[in-house]
């Protein structure tokens, strides 16, 4: 695993090795430092089982479950040097998922039912599985995963192409899922008609956005997305868009704060 690389490339745990009874079999509990949802459990498991196969890894509840501070998160039988050497990489997988999750939730919690929140590409290198994984435990959803997933037609595409309803021709002939991206309601009157999926609505004032809500309804499912916060989530809901696309969720998350201690 590379995340385990980067902490004990090239002479594993030094100071772990300095310990007599490093081979001891010991029990150690992970602890929530706050209330929040969990996310990444597998992720942590797979850590500490990466670096001894000995290790136990005890659930003490499931992915996308609310947990309170204080509370036992997970508990670990394992030789000392396996949960010395893996405790921070675990953790790290588990406090950031956790965080991704619990900020997704405060999120939902405070839009229309019918409204999803979508994460967007706006992730980790190399960490957009877990991301995106944490962000559907906490009540959100995905949007693609990757650039051949699906058609999203942005602003640079347009400004590239010249010519936006030509472009969204060729899109639909392709037989994948297409989203545009419009910013005012001129661009949006140049592919009224065309039989796609769906309109993502980018940074709009409020009133412009009704008016075009209003123009494409029960015609196209609905997006919004920029700068989309606590504070202003609910507005954006209570227009009537399908979706809204959050950055924030995953490259704004603030880590969720749990500790590791030896019973």
């Amino acid at each position: 695993m590379n995340a385990l690389k980067e902490d004990l490339r090239p002479r594993g745990d030094i100071t772990t090795n300095l310990i007599n009874s490093k081979n001891k079999i010991i029990k150690a509990k992970i602890i929530a430092k706050q209330n929040g949802i969990i996310a990444g459990l597998d992720f942590c498991k797979a850590t500490f089982k990466s670096v001894g196969r000995e290790a136990v890894f005890l659930k003490k509840v499931s992915d996308g479950k609310k947990i309170k501070k204080n509370k036992v998160i997970a508990e670990i039988k394992a030789k000392t040097k396996t949960i010395l050497s893996a405790e921070r990489t675990a953790l790290n997988f588990l406090n950031h998922a956790s965080g991704i999750a619990t900020l997704t939730n405060q999120f939902t919690k405070k839009i229309r039912k019918k409204t999803k929140i979508c994460c967007t590409r706006k992730t980790t290198p190399n960490l957009r599985t877990l991301e995106k994984y944490a962000v559907k435990k906490g009540g959100g959803y995905n949007h693609r995963y990757n650039l051949s997933d699906e058609i999203l037609i942005k602003e640079n595409h347009i400004s590239a192409s010249n010519n936006l309803r030509e472009l969204v021709e060729k899109a639909i002939k392709t037989k994948k899922l297409v989203t545009v991206e419009v910013e005012n309601f001129n661009q949006l009157k140049q592919i009224m008609g065309l039989k796609f999926k769906r309109i993502l609505f980018d940074n709009m004032k409020y009133l412009q956005l009704k008016k075009c809500l209003k123009l494409c309804k029960n015609k196209y499912q609905t997006e919004y997305s920029g700068n989309a916060t606590l504070k202003n989530i609910s507005q954006i809901s209570r227009i009537g868009v399908d979706r809204i696309s959050v950055g924030t969720i995953t490259h704004s998350a603030k880590s969720f704060d749990t500790t590791l201690l030896f019973r």
